[in-house]
């Protein structure tokens, strides 16, 4: 299943192009994803990744603290993490608690620095265990097939060699020398629609601050919607999410172009949205939560 995450943002922006001034005379339609009656991913999951190329340690540090502060609890100052975790609560089983368990470190670019979804499913494979999702994330140097063009990361399953047990997998790509202004956006000048000043990355890092808004776009898919059948909008083999359905807003009053009100730190003027844990901050996007059918923005 290929996310439909870049396309919502093609969207977002050529919207942003034909906004009206004026206000709408037909009120708008709350959105509705449609339950499809299938599995979900509850409970305990623990996320196993593949680092794929050159990343540094800061670098694996951020991600690694992002994913522990997404089942933190009261750790983390509010707005946390956590709590925008927790939206996925509201989907039919409950909680969903991540953790991340185990990672493998292909520096050596096993399979080449352009890579086929093929591919992905292969290395995903690779750290396959019970009650995981294993994702693969590449390097700014790996080119991978639909990369800056139709997506900026997915998610999909497919069955364990022995075909009894599927696997829940994602991935997603650093961008930062390929295309920051469609899958780095708010963090770098976005390639269509209104050419605003892009906000300064809370991590420091364009890439991978841009891969959290992607990381997390693809696990709240991923456990929502993992086998296809979940929650989602439109087609099964392009659907809106729990959060591409939502793309583009970070913070209240968001609008085509303007990722919405976030927080800012007076000192570095980084922008955010949430905090995690060991005094990180991050940028995360809206989620839509299905008590209320509308986008939820920690700010």
């Amino acid at each position: 299943m290929v996310s439909n995450y870049t396309f919502a943002i093609l969207l977002f922006f050529l919207l942003a192009i034909c906004r009206p001034t004026t206000a709408a005379l037909v009120k708008e339609q709350p959105l509705i994803l449609k339950y499809h009656n299938g599995a979900l991913l509850k409970g305990k999951i623990s996320i196993n990744l593949v680092w794929y190329g050159t990343f540094t340690p800061n670098q694996r540090s951020i991600i690694i603290d992002y994913l522990n502060s997404l089942s933190s609890g009261r750790r983390s100052t509010p707005p946390s993490a956590a709590s925008w975790w927790s939206t996925t609560a509201n989907y039919r089983g409950g909680a969903s608690t991540v953790v991340v368990g185990k990672q493998i470190l292909d520096e050596k670019y096993s399979l080449g620095k352009s890579l086929k979804t093929s591919h992905l499913i292969y290395l995903a494979s690779k750290a396959n265990t019970l009650r995981s999702v294993n994702v693969v994330l590449t390097a700014k140097d790996v080119a991978v097939e639909g990369f800056c063009m139709s997506r900026c990361g997915t998610h999909g399953s497919t069955r364990m060699k022995t075909g009894s047990i599927r696997f829940a997998y994602a991935w997603v790509g650093n961008s930062e020398t390929k295309c920051p202004g469609q899958c780095a956006w708010p963090f770098h000048q976005p390639i269509y629609g209104p050419q605003t000043p892009p906000l300064v990355a809370p991590n420091g890092d364009v890439g991978v601050d841009g891969m959290i808004i992607n990381l997390g776009t693809v696990l709240a898919g991923t456990v929502t919607n993992p086998f296809n059948n979940g929650y989602f909008q439109g087609p099964a083999t392009a659907p809106l999410e729990a959060v591409s359905a939502c793309t583009g807003v970070f913070g209240s009053g968001a609008y085509p172009g303007y990722p919405g009100k976030v927080l800012v730190d007076k000192s570095s003027g980084a922008s955010y949205n949430v905090h995690g844990v060991n005094g990180r901050r991050f940028l995360v996007p809206a989620m839509w939560d299905p008590k209320t059918s509308t986008c939820r923005t920690m700010v």
